[in-house]
């Protein structure tokens, strides 16, 4: 059973940055895919990014490419997000989610994803 726990979130003005940490326990970290994904009251959960099991596939939704980095430490079972240049509509609660057998078909479903942390909030101020 895999666990993931996200920090790193918190309140900055607009073109700020943050760096969002999701740290794995309790399973097979070095083999899966990893996703951030991001959601505001009311509305449904919106991919943000995802990388592969070595980091080798990265992709970013739209709205934070250029702006957002996935990365992935194995040696310390955590994957990262470093959000730039944010802007008030990045405010949003953000949680990571993990697929044990790598990335998996349709990555930008949330659906595909078993495995999830309990979010941290980003909230952008402009």
């Amino acid at each position: 059973q895999v666990q993931l726990a996200e920090s790193g979130g918190g309140s900055v003005q607009a073109g700020g940055s943050l760096r969002l940490s999701c740290v794995a326990s309790g399973g097979t970290f070095t083999n899966a895919g990893m996703a951030w994904f991001r959601q505001v009251p009311g509305k449904e959960r919106e991919f943000v990014a995802a990388i592969g099991r070595d980091g080798g596939f990265v992709d970013y939704a739209d709205s934070v490419k250029g702006r957002f980095t996935i990365s992935r430490d194995t040696a310390r079972f955590t994957v990262y997000l470093q959000a730039n240049s944010l802007k008030s509509e990045d405010t949003a609660s953000y949680y990571c989610a993990a697929h044990p057998l790598g990335v998996p078909d349709n990555y930008f479903n949330s659906n595909r994803y078993p495995y999830w942390g309990q979010g941290t909030q980003v909230t952008v101020s402009s």
